[in-house]
């Protein structure tokens, strides 16, 4: 029996990237293996009943030969030293699904966590970068397992061309300050105020953080008729909506980022991404080939490349493919064959 030890959420409304991994992981595990040899343990809410966790950890780690863990920054501290241990009492094998790329800063300060994660028989994280960063820091049990999700990749006759304006720009993230949502509003702003005329759209879809639903709601409040805010999209739309855009902003700053699941969406819906040059987007993003990325912070960049991705069409219409061939390489079947091949 395989068990999966992560924040489903199945008792909450809230939805980021952890809990999507999370969810997709156990989907397709469940389509490889069966309902039956897959038990889940959901980690929402542990703090509220810390002796009843402790009771199940005890029960997956008796029951099951694999288990997975897919812990944030915070519950990675009490989940991987716990599974450590009953790993060398019950001799399971031990794999952490890292979410995020936040790790390699959090074990260069937390060593006694550093030593725990020593004892797992994989960790697999997103990006070739934080290999590299992990595997300075002593650890060699490193594997890299990008993103993924199950999309229909938008076929190429089907794929949305806007001829003239206005060209329609998005955001598709968590609705965070830190995603950068400001930055695109402003840049969008600005060429259309250089310009006296609305030449782009923006629209942005996602889950409002609640610490930020007051002073966003004021910033849409205040903003022209030309930026909006499209509420959230069900997972299995997100390809049916994203068609329809010119180019997917994501200027994130965001202090956790790493193999953003925005990006996957973009790609499977044959539209560049053009992002900040934060944390591992350089790597996952091609610049000039599947999109382009700028400065963080630099407004006049984002602009910059928005009126490359609008000037030069048949580099556009490149990238588009790119975009949907790059998109295969992130689906579950090909994304997750090294892991698949430790479980068996």
């Amino acid at each position: 029996m395989i068990g999966i030890c992560g924040h489903f959420g199945f008792n909450s409304n809230i939805i980021d990237g952890q809990i999507v991994k999370t969810k997709n992981l156990h989907k397709e595990l469940t389509k490889l293996y069966g309902n039956v040899d897959v038990k889940t343990l959901d980690t929402n809410g542990w703090r509220n009943s810390p002796f009843k966790m402790l009771r199940n950890i005890l029960e997956l780690s008796k029951d099951c030969c694999h288990i997975i863990i897919l812990p944030a920054s915070n519950g990675i501290k009490v989940f991987a030293p716990l599974f450590a241990l009953f790993r060398g009492l019950y001799n399971f094998k031990l794999h952490y699904m890292v979410i995020g790329g936040w790790l390699p800063e959090l074990l260069s300060k937390k060593l006694w966590l550093l030593k725990a994660l020593k004892r797992f028989d994989g960790i697999y994280v997103e990006t070739n970068s934080m290999k590299q960063k992990l595997n300075a820091l002593g650890l060699h049990n490193i594997y890299i397992v990008p993103n993924f999700k199950d999309l229909n990749i938008l076929p190429e006759n089907e794929f949305v061309y806007i001829t003239q304006p206005p060209y329609k720009f998005c955001t598709f993230s968590r609705v965070v300050k830190e995603k950068g949502i400001e930055d695109a509003i402003i840049a969008i702003k600005a060429i259309n105020e250089e310009h006296d005329v609305s030449i782009c759209h923006l629209d942005i879809y996602g889950q409002i953080d609640p610490n930020y639903m007051d002073e966003f709601e004021k910033i849409i409040e205040n903003a022209p008729n030309y930026i909006n805010y499209k509420g959230e999209v069900p997972f299995d739309k997100s390809v049916e909506v994203l068609k329809n855009y010119y180019a997917l902003l994501f200027p994130t700053y965001y202090p956790g980022e790493g193999f953003a699941g925005t990006i996957l969406d973009a790609f499977a819906s044959g539209i560049p991404v053009i992002a900040s040059d934060w944390r591992y987007n350089a790597e996952i993003i091609k610049d000039g080939e599947t999109g382009f990325i700028f400065d963080t912070h630099s407004i006049d960049e984002l602009k910059q490349d928005i009126f490359k991705v609008l000037k030069n069409k048949e580099k556009y219409k490149e990238m588009k493919v790119n975009c949907v061939d790059q998109a295969r390489a992130f689906l579950p079947e090909n994304a997750l064959k090294i892991f698949v091949e430790k479980l068996n």
